[in-house]
């Protein structure tokens, strides 16, 4: 009878653990964000106490730290937050959809195309139509350059290592055609343009915010929603849609999610490089395969990964304010290399 009662015990304290472990850790990555947040905002040249930072955000605080605080660092740690969110989704979405790890917005070349349509409307549109519309300028182009990978990677289907280089090979294509466009720019603000493709939140206001918070809102709910479609297409296209699944339009619509959420983020934070790999990777480590759970993880993970890269470029040279983007990559390119090491025997 001990015996029995104890195996019982055993079983209902792993269905509990296998039931309530994603949302303990998503919701210490919440708290994790928060506290992230707060330290980032007290840091700088003015050094702010966390007290007084959450003061100052809501409204309690004194004059000083109250205009430091909202009109300079909140905006900046919230473009922060939402740019690592949405890049990381876009990441995760990209790695399950085309069940690949090496995948990831910046190395298929998405990003690199958002990145010269957002150049190209800053170039010649800046003025004459409304920023808010930098986004949707953004995703065109990312929408073209993934029409273009997905065009030149069929072969009787697409394998993922085909995609991933010729991914490569429209990033670089991507990067050659922005270099262009900076040297036509009639607006002659080339080091400007440069330190935006790096990958900056630096001197972001609210306005940049509430550029990008819309599209973060509504598309980052309806990648949840489809976070089980992805966990159907991880068992291949045939089990797919055996299972009565719409592999082609399910692929269709994850991949316009995706695209769109990397082009509004590079369209408002420029190319912060490697969040959309590394954040998805971390959060298999931690939530395992399912992508209903990976998917919030992985959008809190990028939101700290980006705040933090950019605390320590504002916080480590000072006076220098380096890009966010230049640490995510210093950690993001040799782990890429090491995933294409490691995978180099796959087809």
């Amino acid at each position: 009878m001990n015996r029995l009662m104890s195996f019982h015990a055993r079983n209902v304290r792993a269905l509990l653990s296998i039931r309530y472990k994603p949302a303990a850790i998503v919701l210490m990555l919440l708290i994790g964000c928060l506290l992230t947040s707060i330290v980032s905002i007290g840091l700088g040249e003015m050094r702010i106490s966390p007290v007084n930072v959450v003061r100052g955000v809501i409204g309690i605080g004194g004059d000083d730290y109250t205009l430091v605080i909202r009109k300079l660092r909140l905006p900046r740690v919230a473009v922060a937050l939402l740019a690592g969110a949405s890049l990381a989704a876009a990441g995760a979405i990209l790695q399950g959809m085309i069940r690949n790890p090496l995948a990831s917005p910046d190395i298929l070349g998405v990003t690199g195309g958002a990145s010269v349509a957002a150049i190209a409307f800053m170039n010649y549109l800046l003025g004459t139509v409304t920023i808010r519309l930098l986004p949707a300028a953004a995703m065109l182009g990312g929408i073209i350059v993934a029409g273009l990978l997905y065009a030149l990677a069929w072969k009787r289907g697409v394998t993922p290592m085909r995609l991933v280089l010729v991914g490569v090979g429209v990033s670089a294509l991507m990067s050659g055609m922005t270099t262009m466009l900076l040297l036509f720019n009639p607006r002659n603000e080339a080091s400007q343009a440069y330190f935006w493709l790096t990958g900056s939140v630096y001197g972001a206001n609210w306005e940049h915010v509430l550029t990008l918070l819309p599209w973060t809102a509504l598309l980052l709910p309806w990648a949840f929603m489809l976070a089980r479609q992805i966990n159907v297409l991880q068992l291949g296209d045939e089990v797919a849609t055996g299972a009565g699944s719409h592999v082609e339009r399910n692929r269709l619509l994850l991949l316009l999610i995706s695209v769109a959420l990397a082009a509004s983020a590079v369209s408002v934070a420029g190319g912060i490089g490697f969040v959309g790999l590394i954040a998805p990777h971390m959060a298999r480590k931690l939530a395992g395969a399912n992508f209903r759970v990976i998917l919030p993880v992985a959008v809190l993970l990028g939101a700290i990964v980006v705040v933090l890269a950019d605390l320590a470029g504002r916080v480590l040279f000072l006076p220098m304010d380096v890009p966010a983007g230049v640490f995510t990559s210093a950690v993001g390119a040799p782990f890429f290399i090491y995933l294409l090491y490691s995978r180099r025997n796959a087809r």
